[in-house]
Formats: structure tokens, sequence, C-alpha cells
């Protein structure tokens, strides 16, 4: 029985918070530049200029990137701004 108890506490202690377990992921599409989407980057997730190039390339040429990790409430307006700049982005 205390074995149990303590796997229990150990895995819970193991454990990262649910809320810090998302992830803005940038999804490719064949409208916007990549200079757009590199300053939007730079602008709404706070990027430099080198990470946005990167992210911007990967969701090229993988069809997605994730660009920022964090809470929801952390992540929602940013890929409300994104989507705002008319790109596409979701949360998983």
């Amino acid at each position: 029985m205390t074995k149990e108890i303590t796997k229990d506490k150990t895995t819970v202690k193991n454990q990262k918070k649910p809320s810090e377990n998302h992830f803005l992921i940038l999804l490719n599409d064949e409208e916007h530049s990549f200079d757009y989407v590199i300053e939007t980057l730079v602008d709404v997730c706070d990027h430099s200029f080198e990470q946005a190039s990167q992210c911007t390339m990967i969701t090229h040429y993988k069809g997605k990137c994730d660009v920022k990790k964090g809470s929801l409430d952390y992540l929602r307006p940013m890929r409300r701004s994104l989507t705002d700049h008319e790109l596409k982005a979701i949360i998983s």
C-alpha cells in the first residue's frame, strides 16, 4: 500500500501543469509572402527576425510549425492576432 501512495505522488510530481502544455501552431498557406509572415511573427509572437524566419521556413516545408508554448490564456490573444492578420493558426 505504501508503494502505491509513493508511486502516485511521484507520478503527480513529474507531470507538467496542463495549462502549460499547449502550442500555438502556424499552418501553411499559399496566400502570404515569406516577408509578411516573418513580420507578423515578429510583431505578434515577439520573435527575433531569425526565429521568425526559421518558423516560416518550417511551416512552408512541413505544413505547420509550433511557434509558441504556454497556457491557453497566454496563447489565445496571439492566435486571434495571427488570424486577424489572415494567417492560419491553431492551439493544440
